[in-house]
Formats: structure tokens, sequence, C-alpha cells
């Protein structure tokens, strides 16, 4: 069997159908293809099409592919059942490492030569996690955030032995998918969004300890604050747009620069690479715009938490 193109995939296996195998299938299933899974849990059958058909109404809301059908989601009786003939794989056991480098080595000698599998690992590294494999190069991370079927990021992470073919490819499929793939350029524990969150809640853990505020204190400023912001604007565009009219030179030139002497001039590059087509009042409108959408759409859901205390 050879590799198909990526926007060609018609079946794909899903091992590990728990809260993320289950977001997957959904994801899958919406975008028109055949899914097969398996996991170990006896009612796991049962839970995965409780996940699917609860995520179906916001696959509907977001659109759903020609032929997307929750019937097209067939039971295996094994791992390797589930594997056998498939496109793509993806592995969504829970994270522990010797679990999942067994597992993978049972998906490599199971799965067709040129099918590239897929780990839903949230900090290992791919070369440890392929290193019972036979090949591979074929075996790369694909981490999403939960719900998976709702949130769009996917880090794509290769390691040690991943070709860069199985790189572009995959990235290729889950775009196809309506995801926000994103490659890493090397391997790295927790990747990149878990590694940002992880400082986040370390200096809250932080905060808390030192009599600065409470738990409700940290999750209010969070989502009050940046959470509302980091949904459009992050740490590249705050920085220029908070430059006023001068943009990110004047942001570092009035306030400095705490990274590396010298990289600042990367960073600035990256900017305005990214940012050329359009003037600081043109980003502000389209922040603002986005913004504002947001906050009309969250005055119809009252927060359900209630204030500790």
């Amino acid at each position: 069997m050879s590799r198909p193109e990526s926007n060609a995939v018609r079946e794909v296996a899903c091992v590990g159908a728990g809260t993320v195998g289950g977001g997957w299938a959904a994801v899958f299933l919406a975008r028109g293809l055949d899914v097969r899974a398996w996991d170990p849990a006896p009612d796991g059958e049962a839970k995965l099409r409780e996940t699917v058909a609860s995520a179906w109404p916001a696959m509907e809301h977001l659109g759903l592919a020609p032929g997307a059908s929750q019937d097209r989601l067939r039971w295996a009786a094994s791992a390797e059942a589930a594997v056998d003939g498939a496109d793509f794989v993806q592995e969504s056991a829970p994270d522990d490492e010797p679990l999942k480098v067994a597992l993978l080595e049972r998906l490599d000698a199971a799965a067709p030569r040129d099918t590239v599998i897929a780990s839903s690992s949230s900090k290992f590294l791919p070369s440890r996690l392929a290193a019972r494999c036979k090949s591979p190069e074929r075996v790369v991370i694909g981490h999403p955030f939960v719900p998976v079927y709702l949130v769009p990021l996917v880090e794509v992470v290769g390691g040690e032995h991943t070709s860069a073919e199985v790189m572009r490819w995959a990235c290729d499929f889950y775009t196809a998918c309506g995801k926000k793939a994103l490659p890493l350029k090397r391997e790295i524990e927790a990747y990149l969004a878990n590694r940002l969150q992880q400082a986040v809640l370390a200096e809250a853990m932080s905060l808390v300890e030192k009599g600065v505020c409470d738990w409700d204190d940290v999750e209010e400023a969070v989502t009050y604050g940046p959470g509302y912001r980091w949904a459009v604007v992050g740490p590249m565009l705050h920085r220029h747009l908070g430059g006023g009219r001068g943009g990110v030179r004047h942001m570092i030139a009035h306030f400095g620069w705490k990274g590396p002497p010298g990289s600042e001039v990367e960073f600035i590059d990256a900017v305005e690479r990214r940012w050329s087509g359009m003037s600081i009042a043109d980003l502000e409108r389209w922040r603002d715009a986005r913004l504002l959408g947001m906050l009309d759409v969250f005055a119809s859901y009252p927060d359900p938490g209630k204030r500790s205390g």
C-alpha cells in the first residue's frame, strides 16, 4: 500500500476511545471519513458512541462534509484489527509512557507500511515513544486540546527518525480535517502550548502561596483579562499594538527588551514580516471587532462558577 494524498484519506483508526480519542473520532467522522476504533475498556464502544453523539451538534454547527455520518463509526475487536488497512492512525491511550511505547510497537507492526501513526501524547518525546517501532520514521505526535472537536490547535512533533515528508503529510492531513496544525522545529517534552500553560500555572501557584491572591482571583484574572485577549492577540501582536502608532519598535524602545541581547532584532523582523500588509490602525480595528464579537457571545452565557469564600 502506498500512502494516499493527505486530502484523499478515507479510513482512520482511532486507538484509545476516551475523552481525547472520542473527540478525534467526532472530528474525523465530521469530515466524511470512515472510523474504526478500539479501546480495551469493556464499555469502550458505548462510551465512544456517547461521546461522538454529544459532540455531533457542535460538528453540525461547524459544518459537516458531504457524507459525514455517525454511522461510519465501526468498532474493532483489537488494536491490530482497528489499524488493518487504515490510511491514518490516531493513538489516544492514557499518558503512560511504557503503555504508549508498547502500544505503538503493536500498531507499527499491524498497520500498512506507509500509514502515518500519530500519538495524542501531551508530553512524551516522540523518539522515545517510537523506540520499539520498526518504522519510526512514520511516527509523529499529533497533540490536540480538549475539547478536541472544538479547539483547533494540533501540535505536530517529529522524533529523531521522523521523516520530513511524514511531518508535512501529517500537517496537511490535520489541516484538511479543519485543524490548525503547528509543526515544532524539534522535539521537546510537553511541546509548546502545554509549556506555556505550565508557566502560567506555576506563577499562579507562587502568587497564591505568597498571599498575593487566592485561586478565585487567579481564575478571574485570566478569564476576564488576558484570556480574552489571548484568543485574538498573542505575544507578538500584543507587543506590536502596545507600541501605538510606532508599533513594535516603539514598544521595545520605550519598555526595553527582556530577552537575550540582540534577539529583539529577530523578534521585530518576525512581527513586521507577519503583519507587513496592515497598518496599526487596521490591526486595532480587527482586534476590537473580534473582541466585541466574543463579548457579545459571552454575554449570553453567564459564568456558571460561584466564587468561593
